[in-house]
């Protein structure tokens, strides 16, 4: 008879976490997450950087929302990241990049803990005061009943100009006094989103 009851308690904690994780708001892990993009100077010279502060959830009808506060942008070189801030960025004005999409979260839901599944996704970008759309090729995992990751399978290629940012690169090339920055830029994402 305990055994019965404990087994009838087990299937109700493990069925009530997969209905709470259906309907509960994602939020993103930004510990845990990371976005990352690539600049290219001088034709040939490519430096991977990041942004340390990504906030993000996604709500339980699906609607993925990513904030990158532009003043965490990290090179490793300090008097590179404050010149980005105030020349590039222009934080003072743009504090924040939004990325939103639309997902469909009951294949997400469905998935075993390890399984994947992959995602062409719209998205779009608003950076810089402006909105640009994009297709990305994502693979979602599952975890556990209360995390998911999201990476990109290939990069989204961001041109600098689409969001006005070609005259603060300009004012960085001239700062560095470098031949050349390129206005194409790969950035890739590793996303972890939690139940709660």
């Amino acid at each position: 008879m305990f055994n019965r009851f404990l087994c009838q308690t087990l299937a109700f904690l493990l069925l009530g976490g997969t209905a709470l994780s259906a309907h509960a708001d994602w939020y993103l892990d930004g510990e845990s997450s990371r976005l990352s993009f690539i600049s290219t100077k001088n034709t040939n010279i490519s430096e991977v950087q990041r942004f340390l502060l990504l906030h993000g959830k996604v709500s339980p009808k699906g609607l993925a929302e990513v904030e990158v506060e532009m003043d965490s942008v990290n090179s490793g070189i300090p008097l590179r990241d404050e010149r980005m801030r105030k020349d590039l960025f222009e934080i003072q004005t743009f504090p924040e990049t939004l990325i939103t999409a639309q997902i469909d979260l009951r294949p997400i839901n469905d998935l075993a803990p390890g399984a994947q599944l992959e995602l062409r996704l719209p998205l779009a970008v608003n950076l810089h005061g402006k909105q640009h759309e994009y297709t990305a090729e994502l693979l979602a995992t599952r975890l556990d009943d209360r995390r998911f990751q999201v990476v990109t399978l290939e990069p989204l290629i961001i041109n600098a100009a689409d969001f006005d940012l070609a005259p603060g690169l300009e004012s960085l090339r001239k700062i560095a006094v470098l031949s050349a920055i390129s206005l194409s830029v790969p950035v890739g994402a590793v996303l972890i989103f939690t139940a709660r």
